[in-house]
């Protein structure tokens, strides 16, 4: 099973979030001097999206430089971002920027600190998403079947 690598700016929203998930979390530090650490094991991703609706500057720079590494960047199995609804297609736009450069699912995204739903789906579909993680494809789907499983609830974020 893997576990959460999460950045959150001093709004502490995304913190606030990823603390009711309640799995084992690694935090980005917000101080642009402070060393950025190495994650042990495969983990999902969980960022804010900042910028106001454009692309240009979506993604924290901290994020930005975790997954710069190459030693993180490889344990990325997904991402989960947080946005506000207020910016319409850009909603949660980090979450697909780093999907798409890392070649990971989006698995979810949700508004400010996230409802007390949100929490649940993002808990029952983390670990359905762990436990698939850990099973190889059955036998006749392992050719049909590229890339990592999706997260029953990826509709979210469509």
């Amino acid at each position: 099973m893997g576990g959460l690598v999460y950045f959150s700016s001093r709004s502490e929203n995304t913190r606030r979030f990823v603390e009711r998930i309640d799995e084992t979390a690694l935090r980005l530090p917000l101080d642009p001097s402070a060393d950025t650490p190495l994650a042990r094991r495969p983990f999902v991703l969980v960022t804010p999206t900042y910028g106001g609706g454009g692309v240009k500057g979506a993604v924290p720079k901290p994020v930005i430089r975790f997954l710069n590494n190459p030693l993180n960047r490889i344990l990325i199995r997904g991402v989960i971002a947080a946005g506000n609804t207020n910016f319409g297609d850009a909603f949660a736009l980090a979450g697909r920027i780093i999907a798409d450069k890392c070649t990971v699912p989006f698995l979810y995204r949700f508004e400010l600190l996230g409802t007390p739903e949100d929490v649940e789906t993002v808990k029952q579909g983390l670990a359905r998403f762990w436990t698939a993680q850990a099973s190889p494809p059955p036998p006749d789907t392992a050719k049909t079947t590229p890339g990592l499983p999706t997260f029953p609830l990826q509709e979210n974020v469509r």
